[in-house]
């Protein structure tokens, strides 16, 4: 491996640093590891009052663009002058201008201004862009990479993939080096969408393993038998629609009465206080915990804590879906069945009776069934758990998936 001297490599985010977001902080701070110079560029600032252990590693500088152009009008119009002398940048103006006829928001033109402001502002050792998410990041990285003629990637994920129209799909895959995406099912439409199928790759997002040791826990021996010592379920991710938290509250409420179990869900998302209040419309609210954001630690000291994660995803009325959701990839890090369901790239780690249960989506009667099942089982848990466990150390470890990467950048020799 060599390191790049004398250029970076400008990393185009929506926000940073996000709690959701961990797996693209991992791949920054692998990056950084591995001697790449980087700059961080942000559509908008923080949200999140915390920060996960990975943030505080991660040295590179951050480029906060406008989130608003009202809001530093002057900076804009600053780097408007100076972006429209840039050799691509009548280029990039026809580009967005054929985007705009086909998509006319407010939101394509505040990606072009905060395109010029990057385009303007970014160190002069830049040698190439990369955004992650193709969508909305995504347009501001290709609008400033033409600007400034250097050339240009992406990561995409999930719901960038599958709520955005297949003309700018198509035509962002062909004009950027290559995209890499976190499922085969989100490579396959990626591809079907391209001219040549070797610009869309398939690269996991693994886990620092480090960060995820083996647990050391005895093996579990909660069975829901017993009131003082309920089984533990948990749910780590935002509260929004193709979560299917609402349908897994619904499975809770057919559980029998005699089935003892605590469920503890941490995230935040803009449908958890809907969530708060079926919980208590159901009667179930003695029986679950919502913790918010939490740091990295406190997910952790949960992973250790649960017997069973349970995340049942589903297809939003958008479109909108997960990949592979990186905490079913924790959770089994830490010797966690996972119960969930076949949407995208989660048979991808999940394999139906052997480290999980999958269930249909939007059926809280079979999920009750899945989730009283595994709670009764706690043998049948713990084997299930181990082949998890080992299956993420041997196919999701980030340092190997860094590798694939670093060869897309040229940084391996």
């Amino acid at each position: 491996m060599t390191e790049q001297k004398n250029e970076t490599l400008a990393v185009v985010l929506k926000g940073y640093p996000r709690l959701s977001e961990t797996f693209i902080a991992q791949e920054i701070l692998n990056l950084q590891k591995a001697g790449t110079n980087l700059q961080l560029v942000s559509l908008r600032h923080p949200t999140d009052s915390k920060r996960h252990p990975v943030h505080h590693e991660i040295k590179a500088p951050v480029m906060y663009l406008p989130e608003y152009v009202h809001d530093e009008w002057a900076r804009c119009i600053t780097a408007w002058t100076k972006a429209r002398k840039l050799s691509g940048y009548k280029q990039a103006r026809s580009i967005w201008l054929r985007d705009l006829w086909r998509d006319k928001t407010r939101n394509r033109v505040r990606r072009f201004v905060q395109a010029m402001v990057a385009a303007a502002e970014l160190n002069e050792d830049v040698n190439r862009l990369y955004g992650h998410f193709i969508h909305t990041p995504g347009s501001v990285t290709r609008y400033a990479a033409i600007m400034r003629g250097l050339p240009f990637s992406f990561s995409a994920h999930a719901k960038d993939i599958w709520t955005s129209p297949d003309w700018e799909l198509s035509e962002k895959l062909n004009d950027a080096d290559w995209t890499v995406t976190c499922t085969a099912g989100g490579a396959n439409h990626l591809a079907s969408l391209a001219k040549s199928e070797d610009k869309v790759r398939l690269v996991y997002h693994g886990l620092d393993l480090e960060r995820f040791p083996v647990p050391d826990r005895p093996e579990q021996k909660r069975d829901g038998s017993d009131a003082a010592n309920p089984v533990q379920f948990l749910s780590v991710g935002r509260a929004v629609e193709k979560k299917g938290l609402d349908t897994l509250l619904s499975a809770f409420s057919r559980l029998p009465a005699a089935l003892h179990w605590q469920w503890t869900h941490i995230a935040g998302g803009p449908l958890l206080s809907e969530l708060k209040q079926q919980a208590e419309d159901l009667g179930l609210s003695d029986k679950v915990k919502f913790l918010g954001s939490q740091a990295q630690s406190r997910v952790l000291q949960s992973y250790n804590e649960s017997d069973l994660f349970v995340l049942p995803c589903r297809i939003a009325e958008d479109g909108d879906r997960d990949g592979l959701p990186n905490v079913i990839v924790e959770a089994q890090s830490q010797r966690l069945p996972v119960i969930s369901t076949p949407i995208s790239g989660i048979p991808e780690l999940i394999e139906d009776g052997e480290n999980g249960l999958l269930v249909t989506p939007n059926d809280p009667d079979k999920l009750a069934v899945a989730l009283e099942t595994l709670s009764k089982n706690p043998t049948l848990r713990n084997k299930m758990g181990q082949f998890g466990m080992e299956k993420v150390r041997q196919h999701f470890d980030a340092t190997k998936e860094i590798d694939l990467l670093l060869k897309l950048l040229g940084q391996t020799s």
